[in-house]
Order: C-alpha cells, then structure tokens, then sequence
C-alpha cells in the first residue's frame, strides 16, 4: 500500500490564540483601572505625593487670612481654590501651610470684590478654566464605565468557557472537504483485490439510486482487517476521494473518556453530521479500542466503553435507507471485536488488506518514487523481489531512507548502492561504531560463517545475500538470507534448515573455536519458537500427531481466548518439550555434520570476513564454490528475510 505525498512547505506561523489575546486585554484593563483610582484618590485627599497635607478653610477664613497678608498664592478653579500660606494654621488638629477651600459662584462674577482685596494684598493669584459640565461627568463616570466592559468582557469569557463545556460531548471527527485534493485509487497500489471489492461502495456513494430503486441495499459497514502498514486508512480516504463526498475520519479511541456517556453523545453527534452531508463516509480507525467484545476482560468491564460501543451498535441500526452514509473501519485484532459489530446489518461486509506480493511490492514502490530522481541501474523488480515481508509503511520508509542517503553523499539521483544501505538500515539496523578486541572479531567472524555455510549448503534455504561482521543495531553480526519469490505455505523440510541454519553459528563457534559464546542467545530463541510452532501449530511432530494447541501470548489476554483454549495435559507438555528438544537437537547435528564436512572452507570464509567485514553472494561463491542446489525456497508473507546474527553486546 502506498500513497504518492508532494512536497509540502511549512506551514505558516499560528497567529495568536484568543487566551493569549484575552490576557493582555484583561491587563490593559486592570492596569488603567489601577491607575485612575489612584489619581482619583490622590484629588480626593487633597494629597500632592511626597508633600504635607492641607487644611480645610471656610470662605470667611480664607477672607481673613487674605486680609492679614498670611496668604502667598492661590488657585481658583470654578469653586475650588487652594493655595500656600505664609505662616502654618491650626485646623481640626492639622496644621500646615496650604490650604483648600469652596469660593462661593459670585467670586466669578465682574462686580465681584474678591479679586481686589486679592491684588491689594499681594496675592499671586491663577484662575484655571472650569472642566466641568460633560467632561467631569464622564470623568466620574469613567470607573464604572470601566466596570461594565470588565464585567462584559468576563461574561463573554464565561460564555465561551461555557459553550465549551456544553460541546464537551459533539464529535471531534475530522472532516475532509471534498474540494481539497484527494486522495483516489491512483495513489493506491499493491492491494488490487480490496480495491476491487470497495469499488462498488464508490459506485453506490455517487449514485445511490441505482442500487435503490431495484430493492437492493448497501452494507452499512465495511470492515478493514490487515497487519499495521498496509494502508487501510489509506484506502478509505480512497473510496472518499473516488466517490466525491464529505469524509469524517476519527480514531477509535476519542470516544472514549473518562467521563461515562461522553463517548456515547460522540456517537451520536458524529452520525448526525454524517446525514446532514449525506452521501458521506465516516471512518473509524482502530475500532478494537471500544470494539472490543463485552464481558471478555480479565476483571471488571469498562462502562465507558461498553456504552459508546453500545451506541455504536445502536447508530449502525438506525441507519435510513435512503441515507447514503458507510461506516468503514480498520482493525488489526478482528478477532476480539465484538459479535454483534459482525452480525449482518452492521459490519456485514469484511475486506483483508493483506501483505503486498512480488508484484505489489513493485508497484508500491513505483508509487513512492514518482519524486525521487532515479539512477537507471535501479530496477524495483529486483528490490521488490527482494523485500518479502515489507508492507507499504515499510517500503515507503525503504524509499526515504534511500534519498536520505543519496543526499548525505552528495549525489544528484538515488542510485541502487542507496537502497541496499537503506534496506540494511531498515531491516538490520543502523551501523554501529563499537570497538571490538580481534578475539571477539574473530568468534563473530566464525559465528557468521557457520550461519552462511549452513545456510549454502542445504537445498531448501534461502539464498544467502550477505555476511557481515559490522555491528548493525543490537547484533554484533549478520548473515542475511533473501528468498527469491514470496509463498503462503512452509514445508516441513524449509523448517528444518531454518533451524538448521539458526543453529549453525553456535555449531560453527565450537567446532573452529573449541568454545561457545554467549553470541548465540537471539539464534537459540528463533530456532526455539519455530521448533515449539512445528509441534503444537503445525502438526509436524509424529508423536503428537495432528494435535493443535495454540500457546501465543494473546491467549492470556482475553477471558474469551482463555477459555476457548484447549487443555494441555502434564504427559503432553511433557511430549511437547521432548519433540521440540529433538528438532533442535537434530538441527544442531545437521548444522555440525555441514561444518565439519567443509572444515576448511569455514576457516577460509572466516578468515575473507576478518579482513573485507563485508561479503555478498558473488564473492562467497568465488571463496567456497557454487551452492549445492541453486534457488531457494522463499519465505511466506508472514515472515520477513531470514536473519541470524551474533546475539546482543554482553
């Protein structure tokens, strides 16, 4: 599965968010009405900051202290006056040498005798020009005015906050507009039969009435199972795309939190926007986060859970006929989702979006590398027959990983030197700078060759592609096998030289070394499982017969798998540990009898590898001779390219 994505530019600077907004105007706010009181306060007071504080006089005392020549100056604005006095006076236990006053309306008046007796005492006398009228009104209305669009300001505030939480419940999907660019069944590639069985869901989004008007009804839902990676997101955007219609895309786990019936009100406001853009796709990803069958847990349930599910099962059902609205969904574990999610009505429709083949691995790939500039010594058949195993996320990663590399070296096209460093990158690790002692170069070097003899030698194997003695991740050391087609079944003979070869390294480190190491630990655990699913999966053990006991992890997850899990007797397990002893066992004897039969050429391989590190296919077979027999058995889709390394750093 793959999707062809242009270059996208940054996206441009967020402008600034309605709370960061808010904050400075709630500042703004605060910091004017602050600054006004505090004006205020100091006119009421009468108080000059820093000075002495004034007395109060009457109109008459002022009169007499002008009289006496005790008054300095004097400021007359309107009916207030103030001023400085010559000499300190004493009033309602103050005293000091300014003061304030109230002069009565005639001391504006022309035959007024204020004035004079102002001047014939020597008076420095200064009239300001009354601000009253509708400016002083406004300036003592301007605290409560600022009051009011505080207030105002905080019951939006409110508002929103509220109509927040009242939305708490709608749906969070997200909705893709037809008009923006699509994605269609173009940029889909390497699932041909899913796009063959959703082609009709297309036909029926864009023309409803035809299916209709002949009594024929489309499922309601559309089930998509498969491995992650293999594009099932990608084909519902496909079919939303093809069809021209809204697409409302959500993953499983929003419905959920903590509160219970949120999920549930999420449901049902997500089916709702759905018929109001009908004909519309809805897409719910990860559908085993509230799929999941009731009463199946260890423990108590998930009443949170189980009510969206509820709910959801609830919606499937009332769908209206000439309501053109498809749920599909994806999932993984199809096989934990609940029954009636699968009952005809519901999801009554199931499509396997599997492991691409040969083929649709090419076609990935030329997908993917629609912008890349390409060196013409790329051929994709030859990389894609060489990436069994690998879905279209993996692919894509392979084509990235590439690029990345031609650009660090500087090259104009992606040659195919790039992706073979881009598939060691991916598959084996990136390349590790450790110090290794000559001894421990010299047991890997073994190791790795047992591996690859092994492996050479035996008829069924894989091909061996590449030895190297270059730490990649967490092994020490790689032999690598590639097989030269894909394939859906495993013989009993392909099983064994898998062990075999697992094997072969530890074989070949106590016969070139006369010792074992600790380097065959992740060998041992491959050549472990696949001699106990060779007994208790496969039927490939004479003395327990076509016996099939399924002992994976999942088993003990789920009420429902614990208890459809067949009992296992002590004498049986007993049988179970003896058969897969004896296919290990005879693995190593094979892998021994193999070394010891070319004693020299492991010396010889062992030796090239401490001096190149790196081997591939030609130049072990100009050191040892041409394999036994040419063309391998390939791996099944199930399983990626053999691999044996030399174990974790100890």
């Amino acid at each position: 599965m793959a999707q062809f994505r242009p270059d996208q530019t940054p996206p441009p600077q967020a402008p600034k968010g309605p709370r960061q907004t808010g904050s400075w105007i709630r500042l703004a706010l605060l910091a004017g009405l602050g600054l006004y009181f505090a004006i205020l306060l100091v006119q009421l007071f009468g108080t000059r900051l820093g000075g002495p504080a004034r007395v109060e006089l009457s109109y008459s005392q002022l009169l007499t202290q002008v009289e006496n020549g005790n008054v300095a100056d004097i400021t007359i604005q309107g009916q207030s006056a103030q001023g400085d006095l010559k000499t300190a006076v004493t009033n309602s236990g103050t005293t000091s040498t300014q003061f304030n006053t109230t002069v009565p309306d005639s001391v504006g008046l022309p035959d007024s005798s204020f004035y004079p007796l102002l001047n014939s005492n020597h008076v420095a006398t200064v009239v300001k020009q009354d601000t009253g009228g509708l400016g002083s009104l406004l300036i003592s209305f301007l605290p409560f005015l600022l009051l009011i669009a505080i207030w105002i300001w905080f019951v939006r505030r409110s508002g929103q906050a509220a109509q927040g939480i009242f939305s708490f419940g709608r749906s969070r999907a997200r909705l893709q507009d037809p008009s923006t660019p699509k994605t269609t069944f173009h940029d889909v590639a390497g699932v041909e039969q899913a796009q063959f069985e959703l082609q009709e869901m297309v036909d029926f989004l864009r023309d409803p009435g035809k299916f209709q008007k002949l009594g024929g009804r489309m499922p309601k839902g559309v089930l998509l199972i498969g491995p992650p990676g293999t594009g099932k997101t990608l084909l519902a955007r496909a079919i939303a795309g093809e069809a021209g219609v809204p697409f409302f895309s959500i993953s499983a786990s929003e419905f959920v939190e903590m509160f219970v019936g949120v999920g549930a009100s999420r449901v049902r406001s997500l089916f709702e926007d759905a018929k109001k853009h009908s004909p519309s796709v809805i897409f719910v990803d990860e559908l085993d986060a509230v799929g999941r069958q009731r009463g199946a847990g260890l423990g108590g349930g998930n009443d949170e859970r189980e009510q969206t599910l509820n709910q959801l099962l609830v919606e499937m059902d009332g769908f209206d006929q000439r309501e053109a609205v498809v749920v599909v969904a994806a999932s993984n574990r199809a096989d934990v989702l609940d029954p009636a999610l699968l009952r005809p009505g519901r999801f009554d429709r199931r499509v396997v979006v599997d492991r691409p083949d040969r083929r649709g691995r090419a076609a990935i790939l030329k997908v993917h590398t629609r912008s890349v500039p390409l060196d013409p010594d790329v051929d994709l058949e030859i990389i894609a027959r060489s990436t069994p195993g690998l879905v279209g996320a993996d692919l894509s990663n392979l084509v990235n990983e590439a690029a990345l590399h031609a650009s660090r070296t500087n090259r104009t096209t992606v040659a195919m030197e790039d992706f073979e460093e881009s598939f060691d990158r991916v598959v084996l690790g990136s390349e590790r700078k450790i110090y290794l002692s000559e001894a421990e170069r010299r047991v890997i070097a073994y190791h790795e060759s047992g591996h690859a003899l092994v492996a050479w030698y035996q008829p069924q194997s894989d091909p061996v592609h590449k030895i190297t003695i270059v730490p990649r991740g967490m092994a020490l050391g790689v032999t690598q096998s590639i097989p030269t087609d894909d394939r859906h079944n495993l013989s009993q003979e392909y099983l064994e030289a898998r062990i075999a070869m697992a094997l072969g390294g530890r074989a070949a480190e106590q016969l070139g070394l006369g010792s074992i190491t600790t380097g065959a630990q992740n060998d041992l655990e491959t050549a472990t499982e696949l001699a106990r699913h060779m007994v208790v999966s496969w039927g490939m053990s004479k003395k327990m017969g076509l016996f099939s006991f399924d002992d994976s992890p999942q088993a003990v997850f789920l009420g429902r798998e614990l208890a459809g899990s067949p009992h296992v007797s002590q004498r049986t397990a007993g049988i179970i540990d003896e058969e897969v002893t004896r296919l290990l066992n005879d693995g190593y004897q094979t892998a021994e009898s193999i070394l010891t039969a070319n004693r020299a050429k492991l010396d010889t391989l062992a030796a090239a590898l401490l001096q190149e590190e790196v081997l591939d296919e030609d130049q072990i077979a100009r050191l040892i001779g041409p394999r036994a027999l040419e063309g391998g058995i390939a791996s099944p889709k199930a399983w990626r390219p053999a691999v044996s390394d030399a174990g974790e750093q100890v």
